[in-house]
């Protein structure tokens, strides 16, 4: 009798995790932004178009907890040879720090994009819909001696014909450990 209430019990901790862990996995699934949300919004968001020219991006980075750890301003140039271009960003971080960043990015037949740059793991991969486009990358980033893998979901909206928000979500194993917020803006 006492061995099948300890199996009943163990059965129903079991059962709790279980339900737990499938509650957090239905959260963790619905808690980001989808492309498909912004379907029938407007205005359309055409890559190519907006990243023509130049622009300046005004920034902060947040840990995970909110803090602003860094602002910066970026100096961009976007050129375009048919369905293929080349940004090239020039950061300037609060603290003295100058980063250079020169992406190719292509068109691909579907209309989506990848791209790559010097400190991006293999190739980014983006697509947009409506307003809305995003951009999954991994970015090799030095943090304190040491270069780690970080993955970027990047999320930009297009506000006007002049302005674009981009909020990316940083991620290390799955776990939030940050965002960068900017302002993307043409002349």
């Amino acid at each position: 009798m006492k061995l099948e209430a300890d199996l009943i019990h163990r059965a129903a901790r079991c059962l709790q995790a279980t339900t737990l862990l499938v509650m957090l996995a239905a959260l963790v699934g619905c808690a980001g932004p989808q492309l498909t949300d912004h379907r029938a919004q407007t205005p359309v968001f055409d890559f190519q178009r907006f990243f023509s020219g130049k622009l300046t991006a005004h920034g902060i980075v947040n840990d995970r907890g909110g803090k602003v750890l860094r602002r910066f301003v970026v100096d961009m140039r976007g050129d375009w040879q048919g369905d293929v271009g080349t940004l090239d960003e020039h950061f300037r971080y609060d603290d003295g720090e100058v980063q250079h960043r020169v992406w190719t990015v292509r068109k691909q037949p579907d209309g989506s994009l990848t791209g790559t740059a010097g400190d991006v793991v293999g190739e980014a991969a983006g697509r947009s819909i409506g307003p809305a486009f995003n951009w999954q990358y991994t970015l090799a980033l030095p943090i304190r001696g040491n270069v780690y893998g970080v993955q970027f979901d990047d999320w930009m909206y297009l506000v006007d014909d002049k302005t674009v928000l981009n909020r990316a979500y940083m991620s290390k194993f799955g776990v939030r450990i940050g965002e960068v917020t900017l302002s993307i803006a043409k002349p």
